[in-house]
């Protein structure tokens, strides 16, 4: 009598064979892989006795895993059938830089960059400081272009994600501006940076940088909160 065949799903090749740490670990990893799209919405996960054999460990240790999973909102248990998928990446079906508006970036801006300005003053080295320095006397230089002065106020704001020495932060504000290029905010950029409006943008990050180079957390955070304000006020027209 023929035997029934357990389909392999090709995606179990690209896990680790073996794992230390039991079912924590395990469902970190598989966490990983689905987040990073090696299993797909809707997918059926491998079953627990595939995933058992892959990571080196008991059904029972799998289960466990698939439960925290599940917990997580990353996968649905359906009795008979095995887990699926229910995580969906915004990148599987929608991107986020045409849901954000100009407004909801600048309120992301004003919960985000306040605390880089904080580690920016603690953390930053000579070679930080010369690079923010850099940026800033290349988006003073610019006083009357939007555009130019535009691309020049995102490096500098870079450069302070980048002095607060921390990489979860860094990679943040770098999606961050990538949403800051949306297409609802180049329309805008004429009619809001003004040459008056650029000076005083200008002189914001003056302040800003030197407060940062004096190491003094309360001006650093002071002056990163009013820039963001008079950026949140010119955006809503007031």
């Amino acid at each position: 009598m023929a035997t029934s065949v357990e389909r392999i799903n090709p995606a179990i090749e690209n896990l680790p064979d073996g794992i230390v740490g039991g079912a924590n670990a395990v469902a970190t990893r598989l966490r990983g892989a689905i987040v990073d799209g090696l299993f797909t919405y809707r997918e059926r996960m491998p079953s627990e006795r595939q995933l058992a054999k892959q990571f080196g460990v008991a059904r029972g240790t799998i289960r466990s895993a698939l439960r925290q999973l599940e917990q997580m909102n990353l996968v649905t248990r359906r009795a008979g059938s095995g887990s699926f998928v229910c995580y969906r990446g915004y990148a599987d079906h929608e991107d986020i830089t045409e849901l954000t508006s100009p407004l909801e970036l600048i309120d992301v801006r004003i919960a985000v960059e306040p605390a880089m300005a904080r580690l920016a003053v603690v953390n930053a080295n000579a070679q930080d400081m010369e690079r923010m320095e850099e940026a800033l006397l290349r988006v003073e230089k610019e006083t009357t272009d939007p555009e130019t002065f535009s691309t020049h106020d995102e490096r500098f704001h870079m450069s302070l994600a980048e002095s607060a020495r921390n990489p979860l932060m860094l990679w943040l504000y770098r999606h961050i501006n990538e949403v800051r290029g949306h297409a609802q905010w180049v329309a805008r950029k004429d009619k809001v940076l003004t040459p008056h409006k650029i000076r005083q943008y200008n002189q914001q990050h003056r302040n800003l940088f030197t407060a940062i180079s004096r190491r003094d957390v309360d001006e650093a955070e002071k002056a990163i909160r009013e820039h963001l304000a008079l950026a949140k006020a010119d955006l809503l027209g007031q």
